[in-house]
């Protein structure tokens, strides 16, 4: 059986979030796709995973799987791109298959294989992606035990290891630290440059209730696409210079060689307002003349300081991370003595059914002339025997049964 799971995903290891974000599905779409995608290809069992840097497809089949089938799965589940895209995702895919799938899920769901090492976020989404499959019938026995176990031990990982109190990842150290400054949601924030650090930073920002964006870029149709995802501003740096709307949290991520922010264009972006302002500069060399933070009240957080405390708990985390691959070590051969013992199940579960069809006939057959030459009150004693035998024999036995087998 474990030889029929598959996966195939795509994340930000092998692609750019963009283009993981072509194959995102609504939640609402996915079901129809799914069923027929489920229906063609004799898929036992499928389900779907989308997150903002990964998507994944499950499955389970006793189909011979091949680079061509999961071609014939991409473009049934996304019409709508080319053959060249579809070549384009197959070059970048990843695939799973049997051990190795389970441990792929093992190892997404105690989040090793995030972009963000320790976000306990990812448990939730795996949830919720197959509670809304396992609930149109898409999915079946094995990938309830695969899914259970996993979230099991993601849970293990959490609770018995560090990992997910060090943050390693520039972006939520740098979250982090607006957090603790508890940076009111209302607040203005300029926006310096729409590369994938900003776009990143910006997506987590909108998500714990920011929205009050001003995207300023040198291109500015990159300012436009990202302002129209996450819902702000978008201007041409150039601009920048004329900003009069004011500000309360500048967030800068450029590949400029000079700095961004000079005394002149800061005290512009002012206007007039002396109160203390955060700046979060994540651009090498930085974006933020010295000569501002020198001379102004600003809560200052640099690169420099955020890579060195990430480097720091890279390396506490480094022992937390032999301690995670030993959990999913021992899940993996766990997640295997299930699948053998959900086997057995299977395979002895009309064994209480012959023993109900054996007493029937007993009963009702090859003893009832006997019985029926008793009193009632000696009925009443016999069939309390028979029900406690049948009981103790089906219990028992299949017990012994069931440990002999494992065993061997």
């Amino acid at each position: 059986m474990i030889d029929s799971f598959h996966i195939i995903t795509f994340t930000h290891r092998n692609l750019d979030v963009s283009d993981v974000g072509f194959l995102h599905l609504e939640k609402n779409n996915q079901i129809d796709s799914f069923k027929e995608l489920k229906q063609l290809f004799k898929l036992d069992e499928v389900m779907f995973i989308s997150t903002c840097n990964r998507v994944e497809i499950y499955f389970v089949t006793s189909e011979k799987v091949s680079t061509h089938f999961i071609r014939q799965i991409l473009q049934s589940v996304y019409k709508k791109l080319s053959p060249e895209k579809i070549s384009f995702y197959l070059d970048k895919m990843e695939w799973y298959s049997g051990s190795d799938a389970i441990q792929h899920v093992l190892t997404v769901v105690s989040s090793i294989d995030s972009m963000v090492i320790g976000e306990r976020e990812i448990i939730s989404q795996v949830r919720n992606a197959y509670s809304w499959f396992n609930k149109n019938n898409l999915t079946g026995d094995f990938l309830r035990l695969a899914i259970t176990h996993a979230i099991q031990t993601g849970k293990k990982v959490y609770s018995q290891t560090n990992i997910a109190t060090r943050q390693v990842s520039v972006v939520s150290l740098a979250f982090q630290k607006l957090k603790n400054q508890k940076i009111p949601l209302d607040s203005r924030i300029l926006v310096i440059g729409s590369g994938s650090t900003n776009t990143t930073f910006l997506r987590r920002l909108k998500k714990h209730g920011f929205s009050n964006f001003t995207i300023y870029n040198r291109t500015e149709s990159n300012a436009i696409k990202l302002a129209n995802e996450i819902g702000g501003l978008s201007r041409d740096l150039k601009d920048l210079k004329s900003h009069k709307e004011g500000f309360d949290l500048i967030l800068s991520c450029t590949a400029s060689e000079d700095y961004i922010i000079n005394e002149e264009i800061y005290k512009t972006l002012l206007n007039g307002d002396n109160t203390k302002k955060t700046i979060v500069d994540l651009a090498i060399p930085q974006d933020i003349s010295p000569i501002v933070l020198n001379n102004s009240p600003i809560h200052y957080v640099s690169i420099e300081e955020l890579q060195k405390e990430s480097n720091n708990n890279l390396e506490e985390r480094s022992s937390d991370i032999k301690s995670v691959n030993n959990i999913l070590q021992k899940a993996e051969l766990d997640f295997l003595d299930i699948l053998r013992e959900r086997h057995v199940e299977i395979a002895m579960r009309e064994v209480p059914l012959k023993i109900k069809e054996i007493k029937s006939i007993a009963l009702n057959e090859v003893f009832r002339g006997d019985i029926d030459t008793l009193d009632n009150e000696a009925k009443l004693v016999l069939d309390k025997v028979l029900g406690y035998m049948e009981k103790k024999y089906i219990s028992e036995p299949m017990k012994l049964a069931k440990e002999i087998i494992l065993k061997n």
